[in-house]
């Protein structure tokens, strides 16, 4: 008996041993993630973050198969695909037959999405390195050619801050669960420190990861991807979830480098101004919330339109009537009325927009996305879309630009689109 019992008692010893040998390599590479306790204390500081940018994304202008771009048309009138579609015959077969027989010129392609994944196999280091690629387009510059071939404008939509991919890749850059934290800081009270992992990772209320909005490496990464995509041929590059989360236990959220010594509004601001300075010579442009159009605040999640303005080529408010809660404008159902929705939306970014005007920055324009879908009970089709496209040439005059319709299965009401003037002519640089 009394040896079995030393026997225990060495075998316990021996696993502590090792668990601590364990946890003190961990804290060895503690200079690859962030602690909860020295979280609080990161600042952002603008001029300190731009004296540090490391420019990863020096690919060479000379690339093999550069794809010509096409000239941007003075108005112009976008459909949305995913990348799955892009990657299909029959989806921009039919893109082109929509461009063919009607006012369409343009279309909007994901090429990194809600998932992180970039829809295609590219030469960015940083994503081949967090394995974030997957090959939904084969032949990009194909499609691209194609695409161009048939007078159709391509605009590249990444979606920035919301990133599963890079979040679960590089957790030190992640928005963490306080909860999660707390609860690994207990089982590991005997060290000293609690690392971020996959294991805290915070998530909104579909279930997706969120990487810091201050973050530089963060943002270099975005930039990388961009860069990327302008030379493969992409005309216009569209940026997306430019914003800290709104949905999901918000009072949970924990974040690496961002805190509260510098507003929302401020880091996303300086996001907008770092996306400007690395893409002056491409045409750049930002998705926000249609409520950013009428309200004076930065909704809680750093979006303010005037912030948008003199940095980018588009600001493009997401004005869908069915995104608007109810009792705004004193209708219960803002879905049923999308021209008096899309109307008093734009005109109000019309009017903050001429108030802002520097005659020594960028030329904005307001070119807005518009709905083509049914939510909340509210069925659009023909007469629904119709009015919102009206709306936006009511409100917006002389300004307007263009519009980008949204559908998520990439159907689009043809019907309730102008038929296309044949005496189109294709220009090349």
């Amino acid at each position: 008996m009394r040896r079995n019992f030393y026997f225990i008692i060495i075998a316990f010893l021996i696993t502590f041993a090792v668990i601590c040998c364990f946890f003190v390599f961990r804290k060895d590479k503690i200079n690859q993630r962030y602690s909860l306790e020295n979280s609080s204390k990161k600042t952002f500081s603008l001029p300190a973050l731009q004296a540090s940018i490391v420019r990863k994304s020096n690919l060479q202008e000379a690339k093999k198969g550069y794809t010509q771009k096409i000239i941007r048309p003075s108005i112009i009138k976008a459909v949305y695909l995913t990348s799955w579609a892009a990657g299909r015959k029959d989806y921009v077969d039919y893109v082109i037959s929509l461009a063919k027989d009607t006012e369409i010129n343009a279309v909007v392609i994901d090429i990194k999405d809600y998932s992180g994944y970039v829809g295609y196999i590219t030469d960015v280091e940083e994503v081949k390195k967090y394995n974030a690629q997957e090959g939904r387009i084969r032949d990009v510059k194909s499609l691209i050619k194609k695409l161009h071939k048939n007078g159709i404008y391509t605009i590249a939509r990444i979606v920035v801050f919301q990133d599963p991919v890079l979040a679960r890749a590089r957790p030190d850059l992640a928005v963490a669960s306080k909860t999660k934290i707390s609860g690994l800081k207990k089982l590991n009270s005997l060290f000293s420190s609690t690392t971020w992992s996959v294991d805290t990772l915070w998530t909104d209320k579909k279930g997706l990861s969120w990487v810091d909005p201050a973050s530089l490496e963060v943002w270099g990464y975005n930039i990388a991807i961009a860069k990327d995509a302008a030379l493969e041929g992409f005309d216009e590059i569209n940026f997306d979830y430019v914003r800290f989360p709104s949905d999901g236990d918000l009072g949970d959220m924990i974040f690496p480098v961002w805190n509260t010594s510098t507003s929302k509004r401020e880091v996303i601001k300086h996001f907008f101004g770092y996306l400007h300075k690395e893409l002056q010579n491409q045409v750049i442009s930002v998705d926000l919330f249609g409520l950013s159009c009428t309200r004076e605040d930065d909704l809680g999640i750093g979006q303010r339109i005037e912030d948008t303005f003199g940095y980018f080529d588009y600001v493009c408010p997401m004005v869908y009537p069915s995104h608007y809660e109810n009792g705004f404008l004193g209708y219960q159902e803002p879905a049923k009325y999308p021209y008096e929705v899309v109307k008093y939306s734009l005109e109000r970014a019309l009017v903050r927009l001429k108030q802002y005007k520097r005659p020594e920055e960028k030329d904005t324009k307001i070119r807005p996305w518009i709905q083509d879908f049914s939510l909340g009970g509210v069925p659009y089709g023909i007469q629904e879309v119709k009015k919102e496209i009206q709306a936006v040439h009511d409100s917006l005059g002389d300004d307007f630009f263009g519009f980008m319709l949204w559908s998520p299965s990439n159907v689009y009401t043809k019907e309730a689109l102008q038929k296309r003037d044949n005496s189109f002519n294709l220009l090349w640089f």
